[in-house]
């Protein structure tokens, strides 16, 4: 049996998987939100730690498991900071903190080369705290004291996996998240990391898959769960694809193409992320989960229905070039349209609530089309997971728009968690072979 920790913003989970994979248990953690030293919202630290070790004494202690191994995914841009005996001496900040903006200009201005040319370099827009290095950076400048204390910060992932085995690493994946940490032309930490003797707070980076091995259990390194939730579609197969993931966010993940970005193309909220083995790739954001559920609200008050009234609807209709044209209400400024202002789409000379329904999922698949587009090679498939891929409207609709390629789902259950027991598998294959040729 196999262990994956999923630690998201609001549910934390441990999913317990068979060695062929299938889910075999599931533990659900809510845990609420305490206030920092500011005074902001943010993860209860010791209650998660807690969490975490009181399940791992009773997996390891297990009367009818066996466990051979755990790992870690988690949510980025997040750091645990530990204090010379090895202790969190910090809460665990909330990447929607704000940083002060004299603090983030005075960031900015130092540096050697234009802001611009920065976030491509980094392949970070400027995002405050969710660039994870600006808030060791915030620290350093806001609370000299209590950065003094820090002896190592470890992103969230790696201090799960450092809860159970003492070793600290720093993970490509977590450090190449839109953390302003890392030089993605260069291939290493930016210059301003060594400037400021941040890396002098960083634990080593491995792109071993395998921490440690405790009591006879292999413990993964962790990983950043949006690389997580690639892994078990590279497993389908051997040829090139993409991964649309819709939920809030609508995120496209090219885990093929890894063309360095320019500040254009972060403009249009095209970031690149690293993999486990520190190689870049392309990734297009758009808000459009956000925008189909308050449009949906819209329809649903307007025309006098229930708001899940679009789930008996089961064939898309092509555009309709007489309706309103779309104009989306929650996009303002980002996704792949950042000049498009906010605006009200006139819903109003529908004569159903279906017939809006139907000009709505094109409306949202076009703009989709525009991100997909920034990272497309020419792939012949596109997965699609999460929450749209059972809406048949927008499925028939995203497929008109890719006469020549396969639109697949794979219905994978956890997939997050899925892609960290996959990442663990591939670390204990690796060793196997290390110690066959050894």
């Amino acid at each position: 049996m196999y262990a994956v920790f999923d630690i998201g913003k609001t549910n934390k989970k441990l999913i317990l998987f068979d060695e062929e994979r299938q889910i075999i248990d599931e533990m659900l953690h809510v845990c609420t939100d305490v206030l920092d030293d500011d005074g902001f919202p943010c993860d209860h630290l010791p209650r998660l730690t807690q969490w975490m070790q009181d399940h791992w004494h009773r997996l390891r202690h297990h009367p009818h498991y066996t466990v051979k191994g755990v790992n870690f995914t988690a949510y980025g841009a997040s750091f645990v900071h530990l204090g010379a005996d090895g202790e969190p001496v910090l809460p665990l900040y909330n990447y929607l903190k704000p940083i002060p903006e004299d603090l983030a200009a005075r960031f900015y201005a130092e540096l050697a080369e234009s802001p611009a040319d920065f976030t491509a370099t980094t392949c970070s827009p400027q995002l405050g705290m969710l660039n994870s290095g600006l808030q060791l950076y915030w620290l350093k400048h806001a609370k000299p004291e209590q950065y003094a204390k820090v002896h190592t910060s470890l992103h969230l992932p790696q201090y799960l996996s450092y809860l159970l085995t003492g070793e600290k690493f720093s993970d490509y994946t977590s450090v190449g998240c839109h953390t302003a940490l890392w030089d993605f032309e260069r291939g290493q930490y930016h210059d301003w990391v060594q400037r400021e003797g941040i890396d002098e707070k960083l634990a080593p980076l491995t792109k071993d898959s395998i921490a440690s091995v405790v009591d006879g259990i292999m413990v993964g390194v962790g990983l950043h769960d949006s690389s997580a939730a690639v892994m078990p579609y590279l497993l389908e197969v051997d040829e090139p694809f993409m991964l649309v993931s819709t939920g809030t966010w609508w995120v496209t993940i090219n885990p093929f193409n890894s063309q360095p970005l320019t500040p254009d193309l972060l403009r249009h909220d095209v970031v690149s992320f690293l993999t486990p083995r520190g190689q870049p790739m392309r990734a297009g954001r758009a808000f459009l989960g956000r925008e189909h559920d308050y449009q949906v609200e819209r329809i649903a008050q307007y025309f006098h229905v229930k708001p899940d009234f679009y789930r008996s609807l089961v064939l898309a209709r092509p555009y309709d070039e007489a309706s309103a044209c779309f104009v989306p209400a929650c996009l303002a400024g980002g996704g792949p349209l950042p000049d498009a202002p906010a605006g009200e789409w006139n819903i109003t000379g529908f004569r159903t609530a279906n017939d809006a329904y139907q000009h709505l999922i094109h409306g949202l698949v076009n703009i989709l089309l525009a991100s997909m587009k920034l990272v497309w090679q020419g792939e012949k498939i596109i997965y699609v997971d999460g929450g749209f891929a059972r809406n048949p409207l927008f499925m028939q609709t995203l497929s008109w728009n890719f006469p020549k390629a396969e639109i697949r789902t794979l219905e994978v259950p956890q997939a997050t968690a899925l892609g960290a027991l996959v990442h663990l598998e591939q670390g204990e294959a690796w060793k196997k072979t290390q110690l066959l040729f050894s």
